[in-house]
């Protein structure tokens, strides 16, 4: 079985695939930080998409998005923190580290992302890169 691309040591199966197939939604803002994280892994851009916020959502950018995705290889997640994001939650905030390599060179991606929960339905509104 697939282990989760997301770091979590878990079967795909079991982690971020229902969440991605929606047939389950993110618990917390750390799961769908996760998730859109394997997306990327996968140029899955619908659910990219899908799962930014409406409000915020880079309908113009996304086939620059999916050329990009697709152009990297994706070697791993760390996430750095978290601050709410917890089921009880209606916001949350992770900051995360993607590592990847672009055109062979080891690159990091660090970002402090803004989550909020709507309609119990996590969504990604923005982020922070430093």
């Amino acid at each position: 079985m697939q282990t989760c691309p997301c770091g979590s040591n878990k079967p795909y199966a079991l982690c971020c695939e229902p969440i991605i197939a929606n047939k389950a939604n993110a618990q917390t803002a750390e799961q769908l930080m996760r998730s859109r994280y394997t997306a990327f892994t996968f140029a899955n851009i619908n659910y990219l998409m899908n799962s930014h916020h409406p409000k915020t959502r880079p309908i113009k950018e996304k086939k620059d998005i999916l050329k990009w995705a697709k152009s990297v290889t994706w070697l791993g997640l760390q996430i750095l923190y978290t601050d709410k994001g917890k089921e009880s939650d209606m916001e949350g905030i992770v900051k995360f580290k993607a590592l990847f390599l672009e055109n062979g060179i080891p690159r990091e991606l660090v970002e402090e992302s803004v989550f909020v929960k709507e309609n119990c339905k996590w969504y990604y509104v923005s982020g922070k890169h430093s």
